[in-house]
């Protein structure tokens, strides 16, 4: 959309109207030691072909995604998005579609929100979900913030292993005090610590599979151990393609299940606006935030969906409210939703497994890599690997020869000197025998 500002006329004729002869006179009541009219040392207006030119020439210094062989993930995934996602959510009927609070002028909305909702339950393994949250990690916090409901208990632990993004969100989201939360950055690939941290007053426990690292885990004896005490587990997956070969959390007994989805249909973005996915079961239905979509009948009994149960200040009394959340990400929503159906579940699965095949055949090559070892028993798409120098050192020298080559932790997890070498590594379908030579190449150059 083109902004066109208004015309010398336009201003002069507004001037005119409330009676004043030029801007200043507008202002006249501002102190003058007050400056709304500040000096800035920027060179004359140029034109838009211009400006475009030079923005572009300032973005083609960057190393980014589409200009080199790209290896990071970490809760952010560079897949491959058919042109034809990108085609549909720009039909005017999406592009503007209207807030779903009237169902009469809404039902598009309504019913593809219905859809996705479908789509995250059959996913995640569980009986419902809402209609999306701004991103995983908010996801994860109102997660948590409904296991407190829940339960009425504070304590909240968190697993070792968990994206330490996630981690700061669930406090800074969820109000929990420093007394009530058990989370430690000391490296570990295990999750066995966590039978031992539980007790009467713990609401929940947060576990990422695959995690941080890349380790992924059965989860079944934990979530039977941790509803043993009275609790709520709580899984948290940021490579949503992963549930296509692994076991769904809910087939594994989780409570709550806080996902990012941005791997389907949606580009990295530079960090945002992702898509969180909430699901859990039917039995804490109204503890949900957010939105949630439910199929209804009109007067002449036509299928029709309507917004229903919603928690949401919004909606009810805002002492009531479950959630401040105000909003769903609706178009990234939509953009997944587009994917997952023109994949169906047969080309989720095989996307999902050339993934798997994807990080297997890197990781057979990078530990070719004299001194180079895999700390993961096992992995969808990405792994940790312990290098003989400083994995920031090493990342920094391979983007030198366009490669980035993945998340250094110690930039995530600080003062822990144990970290320092070690870097999660990712893989996806979008990766080239090409890229993966590169990798190599480049990595024996700078570790030589």
């Amino acid at each position: 959309m083109r902004y066109l500002p208004l015309t010398k006329n336009d201003r002069e004729e507004m001037l005119s109207t409330i009676g004043a002869n030029n801007i200043d006179e507008l202002f006249s009541n501002i102190a003058e030691k007050v400056s709304i009219n500040p000096k800035f040392d920027l060179p004359n207006h140029k034109t838009e072909m211009e400006v475009e030119k030079h923005l572009s020439l300032l973005s083609d210094k960057n190393l980014h995604a589409d200009n080199s062989s790209f290896f990071i993930g970490g809760g952010s995934y560079k897949h491959h998005i058919p042109a034809s996602v990108d085609h549909i959510i720009q039909r005017s009927e999406f592009l503007t579609s209207y807030t779903p609070y009237q169902p009469e002028i809404s039902q598009g909305t309504l019913q593809y929100l219905y859809e996705f909702q479908t789509q995250v339950s059959l996913l995640t393994g569980m009986d419902i979900s809402n209609a999306s949250m701004y991103d995983g990690s908010t996801a994860a916090a109102e997660a948590v913030s409904m296991a407190k409901r829940i339960t009425k208990r504070n304590g909240v632990i968190l697993s070792n292993t968990i994206h330490p993004h996630y981690a700061d969100v669930i406090k800074t989201v969820s109000g929990i005090k420093d007394t009530d939360f058990v989370y430690n950055r000391k490296f570990s690939i295990e999750i066995d610590h966590l039978f031992n941290e539980v007790d009467d007053n713990t609401a929940c426990v947060v576990v990422q599979n695959p995690d941080f690292f890349g380790s992924c885990y059965d989860l079944s004896s934990l979530a039977k151990f941790v509803q043993s005490k009275g609790a709520l587990l709580i899984v948290v997956v940021t490579e949503v393609l992963s549930l296509g070969m692994m076991k769904s959390p809910g087939t594994m007994g989780a409570d709550i299940v806080a996902c990012e989805g941005q791997s389907l249909g949606n580009p990295m973005n530079f960090g945002g606006p992702y898509v969180g996915l909430l699901s859990t079961k039917n039995k804490y239905l109204r503890q949900i935030p957010g939105r949630i979509v439910g199929e209804s009948e009109d007067v002449d009994g036509k299928k029709g969906f309507v917004l229903t149960l919603s928690a949401r200040e919004q909606h009810i009394r805002r002492e009531k409210a479950t959630s401040n959340i105000c909003t769903n990400s609706g178009l990234c929503s939509l953009a997944f939703t587009i994917h997952l159906t023109l994949l169906g579940e047969k080309g989720f699965k095989n996307l999902s497994r050339l993934n798997h095949e994807s990080a297997l055949n890197l990781k057979e090559k990078i530990l070719k890599i004299p001194e180079v070892k895999l700390l993961n028993k096992s992995f969808f798409n990405e792994f940790t690997i312990e290098l003989p120098i400083k994995g920031e050192v090493f990342v920094d020298r391979m983007a030198e020869k366009g490669v980035l080559a993945g998340i250094p932790v110690s930039r995530l997890i600080n003062n822990n000197k144990e970290l320092d070498n070690f870097i999660v590594v990712a893989s996806t379908e979008t990766n080239t025998e090409d890229d993966m030579n590169s990798y190599i190449e480049s990595a024996n150059e700078v570790l030589r």
